[in-house]
């Protein structure tokens, strides 16, 4: 039997999501726990791979077991984790479902702070520059004018294509809180993150929006911004069909 689990997590004491041969992953610290509960080997599948230090407002990851689960697993997971993991439900689905594979949106956001803030310094990128948000949002609305993003892809990464859809790119100022948004069916290693510095180059008028297409063109790393820090980033939201949950939550 396969289940979705849903949960959150603060990713500064993590070397990200997935297991590590000498470092802690929220991976691992999940798995012993389900497996500690369920008394049996327990390995799950995430939803994708956040770096270390990413955090993640809604993740999905699925596993397998024999017998139907306790509906109190919730709870006991959440009592035995430690507290920057929360779990907040667990879906049956369909036993060939895939947390990775069958998802068909995912969401970021990436949290500037511009000015210096006690309680964010933690979650956020503290930006003491003036930024001019207007040519950063113009700049965001070409991301839609292509899918190839090379660009903005860790170097020496093993994949088969570098096109990926957006469906949202978009900047959102709540006082001294800057948020990006950027949605797509999926994301590229490091992808946020580099387009995040790169429209801040924008901001800070070092680079034209001329500039920015030319940049996503060359498909060359080395030409876009750096990698903002991975604190202030969060994987926001995964999307997945309806069809495969077996019981309508």
């Amino acid at each position: 039997m396969r289940y979705f689990i849903e949960f959150s997590y603060n990713g500064k004491n993590y070397h990200g999501w997935q297991n590590q041969p000498h470092s802690v992953s929220v991976q691992e610290v999940m798995e012993k726990s389900l497996s500690t509960l369920l008394r049996t080997q327990i390995e799950i599948v995430g939803a994708g791979r956040t770096d270390s230090g990413v955090h993640a407002l809604q993740m999905f990851a699925h596993f397998d077991v024999e017998n139907p689960i306790d509906n109190q697993l919730v709870y006991k997971l959440n009592a035995f984790l430690p507290k920057d993991i929360a779990i907040y439900k667990i879906h049956r689905v369909k036993d060939d479902a895939h947390a990775r594979f069958d998802a068909i949106k995912r969401t970021y956001e990436y949290h500037i702070c511009t000015k210096k803030d006690a309680f964010r310094y933690e979650s956020s990128m503290y930006v003491n520059l003036p930024l001019d948000v207007q040519k950063m949002e113009e700049a965001a609305k070409l991301l839609f004018k292509y899918v190839d993003f090379q660009c903005f892809s860790k170097s020496n990464t093993d994949v088969k294509t570098y096109n990926c859809k957006i469906y949202e790119a978009f900047w959102k100022q709540e006082e001294s809180l800057l948020i990006f948004t950027i949605s797509a069916d999926r994301f590229l290693r490091n992808m946020v993150r580099a387009i995040v510095g790169t429209l801040i180059d924008v901001g800070l008028g070092k680079i034209s929006l001329l500039d920015f297409q030319k940049i996503i063109e060359s498909k060359n790393r080395c030409r876009a911004g750096a990698s903002v820090p991975a604190c202030g980033l969060f994987l926001k939201k995964v999307e997945y069909s309806e069809n495969i949950f077996l019981v309508n939550d």
